[in-house]
């Protein structure tokens, strides 16, 4: 499906924007009922909590396998490369890293990108920081929120959000928007796709028994009911108190990508 650009201009009040439902503001009643205000263990404060560090630990080490045995990364990558193919030497900012595996496919596949390689979990940081990516010469490792980002204006050429913008509720998400299209000249949006309501259903069903046991299934369940839709990506957008022109693809089973930028 090829990119479809639209100017954002719904207007929806600040009031609004925290009860809009992750379907959109039009979305169904049963899409409505899909959604959940259940944190994932990704979400949850450890605070000391070993046991919840550990599943922690095993949701990331489980995203980076999968990422890699399904060519998520490699597809992530390319995504993002297509978006500064013009730049010589792109400065690429990625949010919510996690684990780190789409900054290394980023590395390997462009000779002069540099990346600051960010995550608001200490512990992510951390882990990324003694990794391979810690020591390499062209990338920066760093605590960042991406609804308040520490960066000049126009600092990056990309801010990448893959696989993590689901985990903000709607008001941040929205800032999120704000400051991602500030501190970068695009922002690239990828994430979990929010299928038909039917269709929905049978995703949640087919994975429910084994959430109690597998942290992977139990935070993919939640991310899929907390998954934005374009039409509320859009509103999103329009929240953001900035004109943000939005470009999206992806279809019902494909992941979301959504392309940012602020209008001349």
């Amino acid at each position: 499906m090829d990119y479809v650009g639209t100017r954002t201009s719904l207007s929806v009040q600040s009031n609004d924007i925290t009860r809009m439902p992750r379907g959109g503001p039009t979305a169904s009643c049963l899409d409505r009922l899909l959604q959940t205000d259940r944190t994932e263990y990704l979400d949850r404060d450890a605070d000391g909590d070993a046991e919840l560090e550990g599943r922690k630990r095993s949701v990331i080490r489980a995203l980076d396998w999968t990422g890699e045995l399904f060519g998520n990364h490699e597809r992530f990558a390319k995504i993002a490369l297509d978006e500064v193919a013009d730049v010589p030497d792109p400065k690429i900012l990625e949010l919510g890293a996690g684990h780190g595996g789409l900054s290394r496919k980023l590395l390997e596949w462009h000779p002069t990108a540099t990346l600051t390689v960010t995550d608001v979990e200490p512990a992510s940081v951390a882990a990324i920081a003694a990794g391979e990516l810690g020591s390499h010469s062209r990338v920066t490792v760093r605590e960042m929120d991406a609804t308040a980002l520490d960066a000049e204006d126009s600092e990056f050429d990309l801010a990448v959000f893959a696989l993590s913008f689901h985990h903000l509720p709607p008001e941040a998400a929205a800032r999120a928007f704000a400051e991602g299209t500030r501190a970068a000249k695009k922002l690239l949006i990828i994430d979990l796709p929010r299928p038909p309501a039917p269709l929905h259903i049978l995703r949640v069903l087919t994975m429910l028994p084994l959430a109690p046991v597998v942290p992977f299934v139990h935070d993919g369940i939640i991310s899929s009911l907390r998954a934005y839709s374009p039409s509320a990506l859009r509103a999103l957008a329009a929240h953001s108190g900035q004109d943000i022109e939005v470009q999206l693809r992806g279809g019902p089973l494909s992941p979301q990508v959504v392309v940012a930028s602020r209008a001349p």
